[in-house]
Parts: C-alpha cells; sequence; structure tokens
C-alpha cells in the first residue's frame, strides 16, 4: 500500500505544518481579543427593549473583534478555495475550529459563524457571477448575514422529499407560498438574503423536485413570525424565527444552479455544515471539563475537594475519554471529505454527527452536576451550551437519521463481504461443538 493510497491517508491526522501557525495566531487572537470582551458584549445585551437587535455597543465590539481577526490574516478559514478564503483542509481547519468553539464570538469574529459558512460554500461552488457578486461578496466581507430555510412545522422536513413550500415559476418570477420554522439567523437584523428549500417540480422524481431560491429577507410577503423557543429560550438576537411566505415574487435568476437540483445542493452543503457544527462541539466539551474540574479543585463538601468525592474522579476521566474519542472521529471525517470528497464520505460524517453532540451533553449535563445549583442557574455558562448541544441532535438531521445512515452501510457491507460472513460461520460451527 502506498502513501497516495486514499485509504492510507485516512489514517494520516496531523495538522499540516503551513497551517500551525495560523492555529498559534487563532488561539492568541481568542484568548487576548475574544475572551475579555465576551462579558463586556453579554453585559451590554442584558435587557435591551428591543430582542431581536443589538444594545449599543454590541456591534462595536463585534466589528472590532473582525478587524483585528482581519488585520492577523485570520478570515474565511472554512472556505477550501484558496481565492475566496485561506485554502485549509478541512482537516486543518478541524483543528481550528476545535478553538472556536470555547467561545460564543470566536466564530464571528473570523467570519466562520454558522449559517453564513454553508451558505457561502454553496454560493462560492454553485452561484452565479451575479449571485456571488450580489450576496457572496458581502458575506465573504462579514458586512451582512444570512439564513438557511429549510425546516417545516407540518412535515418531517429531515426528509428533503417532505418540503411543502412551492415555488411557481409565473412571468420570469418565482411565486412562493409556505412556512418555516427554526431558520437559524434569520431575527438577526443583519440577516439580508435566506436561501429557501422549495419544491418547484412535484411531478418530477422524488429527489429532482426541490430546488433552493435565493430570498432577500425583505422580500414582500416574507413575514418573519416570530422565534421558536429552545427550551424556553429565544437565543436573540441570532434567534430561530418562523417564518411564512405569501406570494413572495423573486427574480427567475434566484434560482440556485437550477431547477430540481435542491436536494444536491443540500448535500453539498450540509455535509461541510455538520462536521462544522462537531468540530465546534470538540470545544465546548473542553470547556466544560476544564468549568468541571476548576469547580471540583475549588470547592469542599464533607471535608473533602468535591473533586474527590463519589465518582467524580472517574467522571473526569470518561469526560477525557471521550473528548479524545470524539476529536479521533471527527479528525478522520473531516481527512475523509478531504481524501474521499464529501459524497463518499458521508458515513464518517454521519459518525461523527451521531456521536459528538450526544457525548457533549452527557459531559456538560456532568460540569452541571459538579457545580450544583449554580451550574444550571444563570450565573453560569453551562445551560446555555447545553442547550446548544442538545439542539444539535435535531439541526442538520437527527440522530435516527445519521444512525440510519451508518446502519444501512454496515449491513451492506456484511452483506457483501464473503470474510466477515466466514468469520460468522466459523464462529456458529465452535458454538455447535
Amino acid at each position: 500500500m502506498t502513501h497516495s493510497d486514499p485509504q492510507n491517508e485516512l489514517n494520516n491526522l496531523a495538522m499540516s505544518e503551513g497551517a500551525r501557525p495560523l492555529l498559534d495566531k487563532v488561539i492568541k487572537h481568542i484568548r487576548e481579543n475574544c475572551d475579555p470582551a465576551l462579558a463586556e458584549y453579554e453585559r451590554l445585551g442584558e435587557g435591551r427593549a428591543e430582542r431581536f437587535s443589538y444594545a449599543p455597543g454590541q456591534l462595536e465590539i463585534l466589528e472590532d473583534l473582525k478587524n483585528k481577526a482581519r488585520a492577523a490574516g485570520l478570515w474565511n478559514f472554512f472556505l477550501p478555495n484558496a481565492e475566496t478564503g485561506e485554502g485549509l483542509s478541512n482537516l486543518d481547519y478541524a483543528y481550528i475550529a476545535f478553538e472556536l468553539g470555547k467561545n460564543p464570538l470566536a466564530a464571528q469574529s473570523l467570519n466562520c459563524a454558522a449559517p453564513d459558512t454553508g451558505n457561502m460554500e454553496v454560493l462560492e461552488r454553485v452561484g452565479t457571477p451575479e449571485q456571488k457578486e450580489t450576496w457572496l461578496k458581502p458575506l465573504l466581507r462579514g458586512e451582512i448575514r444570512s439564513a438557511f430555510a429549510m425546516t417545516e412545522p407540518d412535515v418531517a422536513s429531515s426528509d428533503a422529499r417532505n418540503i411543502g413550500t412551492r415555488a411557481v415559476l409565473e412571468n420570469g418570477e418565482w411565486v412562493i407560498n409556505g412556512e418555516k420554522y427554526y431558520i437559524s439567523g434569520a431575527g438577526d437584523p443583519r440577516c439580508k438574503i435566506m436561501i429557501v428549500m422549495v419544491k418547484t417540480s412535484p411531478d418530477a422524481e422524488p429527489f429532482r423536485q426541490q430546488s433552493q431560491i435565493l430570498v432577500p429577507i425583505d422580500t414582500p410577503g416574507v413575514e418573519i413570525v416570530g422565534p421558536m423557543e429552545v427550551f424556553g429560550h429565544d437565543h436573540a438576537p441570532h434567534g430561530h424565527m418562523q417564518i411564512r411566505f405569501t406570494d413572495v415574487h423573486v427574480p427567475e435568476e434566484n434560482i440556485l444552479w437550477g431547477e430540481g437540483r435542491g436536494f444536491e445542493i443540500s448535500q453539498l452543503r450540509l455535509r461541510p455544515g455538520r462536521i462544522h457544527h462537531c468540530m465546534r462541539s470538540i470545544g465546548a466539551a473542553e470547556k466544560a471539563l476544564d468549568l468541571m474540574i476548576h469547580r471540583g479543585l475549588t470547592r469542599e463538601a464533607f471535608g473533602k475537594k468535591i473533586i474527590d468525592l463519589g465518582k467524580n474522579m472517574e467522571t473526569i476521566s470518561r469526560s477525557r475519554i471521550e473528548i479524545d474519542a470524539m476529536r479521533m472521529i471527527v479528525l478522520k471525517a473531516a481527512k475523509a471529505m478531504d481524501v474521499l470528497g464529501n459524497k463518499e464520505a458521508r458515513i464518517w460524517v454521519s459518525k461523527a454527527k451521531a456521536m459528538v453532540p450526544e457525548k457533549c451533553c452527557k459531559i456538560i449535563d456532568d460540569a452541571m452536576q459538579v457545580h450544583g445549583a449554580t451550574g444550571m442557574s444563570q450565573w453560569s455558562e453551562l445551560p446555555e451550551m447545553y442547550i446548544k448541544q442538545r439542539t444539535l441532535r435535531f439541526a442538520d438531521g437527527p440522530d435516527e437519521v445519521h444512525h440510519n445512515v451508518i446502519a444501512r452501510a454496515e449491513r451492506r457491507d456484511f452483506e457483501t463481504s464473503n470474510d466477515r460472513q466466514a468469520v460468522v460461520r466459523a464462529a456458529l460451527g465452535r458454538d455447535r461443538r
């Protein structure tokens, strides 16, 4: 087996030497700029009269962080195209994203925040020159934000074939009618454009019925009904909005990649997006573990440090083991995307997506337990961290979808593998003896 063999390459999970200085600069930026700014950013946002707005001074903090990041050459890392991004591999970006997950301002400060990352990648890959000029360039510059509108309240929209929002071509315009919900980012006043998943060809084969269309958020007929709450939180001003489309007219040329290509675009967009979420989740788990250890070392009960009570040492051990295991599966998925391509890497991506949010939830939950009542309160960031991770068990496909993808592949491999079946036959033969 040669070094160029894709299967051999899959096992090389080291960060490239060229990207290591960038990782060091990212860590420095987060520690010296993002971490000190977070408390003031959150303080300014407390009690603002309009939930889906920014309080005076908040956007200035964000812009200052973005300017510092740009000045340090830390911008648009997620895009693999060197002309529009840094040109990092998915594997190299994973190491950087691990750090971005440790501070809620970090990803946005580098223009690497969802859902913009996925939308920019779609526009960069399949957008027309006009679409790129109008929407991709300001997104790449961090001047505006965007949303991806797919999920619907009346259907199981984890199966894109169920999408009911209709778009009909009339006199050179798409006329859109339907309803979406949990549209992340649509509450942000900086959100100017949505990519909307619609059904344009109901009589076509099932995977050619859907299209994706660019819809400016201020288009007449677009009604932001309000935020959907997650565990009682509205996540303002970013938000997860309920949106109605009533006779929304957009030009025919706003369609992405052509009619009937919506499902293909979803796969193009979601696989990188899913793995980006998992990358950042590792950083959140690392932070929860650090908070857990610090609390255990600085509080005493029953004459001992809390870290030495009960099974807390084992809890810390299990958390470290699970974080390291998650890192490996995410790095392997990222490398599979680099070596095999997004489509062929789908099994690895599903493995990461099925595993990481669930394990992160458990680690954060354990950290809350060590913190006692404070761990559930507004004095701790752990509850918000937990909510975000629990949400990811639905976002970009529920756990069950990814387990089904993995299990189907495993079943297929077993059914076509003489070696695997031979091992079973041999074992059954020994059992009979």
